[in-house]
């Protein structure tokens, strides 16, 4: 079997205001007044009840009409690096041949991160699900699983008001949907004062008040603050006793990481923005990380992923994949087993819209999602959702 083809096609359609994001969380950013006093509501048209929705698609064509297909993909610079550098170099290949057109693949002089890595996982994720239909069976048994034939998801609350009350009043309802586990962003940081301070610590204190002692819930920081401000605010959150503090510092700050390891009072997470094992592995050697995060759209694909979570196994460090997307971590996390993967992510608001394109929606019923049994990924297009449909040419 060769490859023939592989194309990207732009999908285009609309969502509901209503699943659009009303909140941002922290950013390094912030560090600049103009920016930190950018809301994501006032971005938003209150007079537009629908939102334009534009996705990429990569769909990998063989000599025996099997077909890979992989998204969605949000930025139109990996579309066009699939198109321009990876497609001459796949034609031709063995799709069989994961492994090998991975390594392959890398060798770029600019393929260890950023966009290209973020095309070629996108590469390596079709070529799983082409996998996945040639053996006709799902992705996760070609990877040893499954391990359980459901999976604990969290409620990852991205986009989700903030105000007092509102804040509370969310994290019971999601407690009520069956969420044994939740995430919350935290909107500030340094640049915000003592007056943000105080609105971080409001929303964790009520969120520990909304769902109790028995439920996990987790608080991110998305990069947006710096040593000193951290190292008080773990000692301040020390009795809500949140089961992790995610991405506190950007992530080449390994000392920084180092001091909050040393100093601070909550298990740190990260990873979301590292790529590859070769990303991880100073975190790993260090013992920076009680939760590794990576990420199967960034860090190269399910190919990578399933590697780092061994990788994390080894360090006895807790392998719970960034969520931009479901399927691929869905999958992984099958493969491995519950005390190594005890969570998989779920961005609420956020999975409305990459969910929008696709037949099956993946929708937690009591905190848990179900394996697919389709063969491949489990990925099929929904026609009627796509106004138009463009294929990205070089």
């Amino acid at each position: 079997m060769k490859i023939t083809d592989v194309q990207v096609f732009r999908l285009t359609g609309a969502i509901d205001q209503k699943w659009e994001h009303q909140e941002r969380s922290a950013s390094p950013l912030d560090m600049y007044s103009e920016y930190n006093l950018r809301n994501q509501s006032s971005l938003l048209d209150s007079s537009n009840k629908r939102l334009p929705l534009i996705r990429y698609y990569v769909n990998i064509h063989t000599n025996e009409g099997l077909e890979g297909l992989y998204g969605p993909l949000v930025y139109e610079e990996q579309a066009d690096i699939i198109v321009k550098k990876l497609r001459p170099f796949l034609i031709g290949q063995d799709p069989l041949d994961i492994e090998r057109l991975w390594d392959q693949m890398r060798y770029d002089r600019h393929g260890r991160n950023g966009y290209y890595m973020m095309a070629l996982s996108s590469v390596d994720c079709a070529l799983w699900d082409l996998r996945g239909k040639f053996y006709n069976t799902p992705v996760y048994r070609l990877l040893g699983g499954p391990t359980r034939t459901q999976i604990p998801v969290y409620a990852s609350t991205l986009g989700y008001s903030i105000e007092a009350g509102k804040v509370g009043e969310q994290a019971k309802a999601l407690v009520k949907e069956g969420y044994q586990a939740q995430k919350w962003f935290f909107r500030h940081g340094p640049s915000s004062g003592g007056t943000g301070k105080a609105i971080n610590l409001r929303m964790a204190h009520e969120v520990r008040e909304a769902i109790g002692s028995d439920n996990d819930f987790m608080l991110d920081c998305w990069m947006g603050w710096n040593v000193p401000y951290a190292v008080d605010m773990m000692d301040q959150l020390r009795d809500l006793r949140p089961l992790w503090l995610e991405e506190p510092l950007p992530p080449h700050q390994l000392d920084g990481y180092r001091v909050l390891k040393e100093r601070g009072a909550i298990q740190l997470a990260a990873g979301e923005h590292l790529y590859t094992r070769k990303d991880f592995r100073p975190f790993l050697d260090q013992g920076l990380l009680s939760y590794a995060q990576p990420d199967p759209d960034w860090t190269g694909g399910i190919t990578e992923l399933r590697k780092i979570g061994i990788l994390a196994e080894t360090f006895d460090v807790q392998f719970v994949p960034h969520g931009c997307t479901v399927l691929p971590n869905l999958h992984v996390i099958a493969s491995l087993p519950p005390s190594v993967c005890p969570y998989l992510e779920y961005l609420v608001l956020y999975q409305k819209q990459q969910s929008h394109f696709h037949k099956d929606k993946l929708i937690p019923v009591n905190g848990f999602l179900s394996l697919p049994e389709q063969p491949g990924l489990g990925i099929e297009l929904d026609e009627s959702s796509i106004e138009s449909k463009d294929q990205i040419t070089a």
